[in-house]
């Protein structure tokens, strides 16, 4: 899988290790987004896009019981360092409609198994974007410019960020988020999602 962004194909063979790309993935190559490394804990494919669907669509939240340890499973094999968890926001509105947000069960779940706070409420989607769902690259990357903001940066200030959300897909989401917390002057932002999409 590519070191920065965590997709698991088109990975470049032909880097020299040697100028620290590290078999970087052509997209990074090309344009890295600012949050990195990306992990996640699956591939966003059979049962887990289905397990997925259902917390996401049907307030299925018991499911992260048993997820939960293999996501502990996954951060402790990926070594990711973190001072704090930050979710990945719904908009109020869509908030509202479905009654919970994903990434916040999941945060919480995450936190437990590893000992990582949880920041919630902090970052807020203060645009109600389309859904990602359907869009390319570019799309997507439009949608989510200037999405986010930060309700107070004292949280973040100095410390090692974790963005987490469900699914990983161009990360275009993740980079919106990681932008706004940059500028928080965050240590480092990185990323755990439940899923990676191949």
């Amino acid at each position: 899988m590519c070191p920065r962004c965590g997709r698991p194909e088109n990975v470049a063979e032909d880097n020299d290790p040697r100028d620290g790309a590290g078999h970087l993935c052509a997209v990074c190559r090309a344009a890295p987004l600012r949050v990195a490394p990306i992990r996640s804990a699956f591939l966003f494919k059979d049962e887990i896009r289905d397990v997925i669907h259902a917390l996401k669509y049907r307030g299925a939240s018991d499911i992260l019981k048993p997820l939960a340890g293999r996501m502990a499973e996954s951060w402790h094999y990926h070594n990711i360092q973190s001072d704090v968890l930050v979710p990945v926001p719904l908009h109020a509105n869509r908030e509202a409609i479905r009654g919970y947000n994903q990434a916040v069960l999941i945060a919480k779940a995450l936190g437990h198994q590893v000992g990582v706070p949880v920041a919630g409420k902090t970052l807020l989607r203060v645009r109600d974007t389309a859904s990602q769902t359907h869009l390319n690259r570019g799309e997507r990357k439009r949608n989510v410019e200037a999405a986010f903001t930060c309700v107070t940066c004292a949280p973040f200030t100095g410390r090692r960020v974790t963005l987490v959300d469900d699914v990983a897909t161009t990360g275009a989401t993740l980079d919106a988020c990681a932008t706004v917390l940059s500028a928080c002057d965050a240590q480092s932002v990185n990323a755990f999602t439940l899923a990676r999409a191949p």
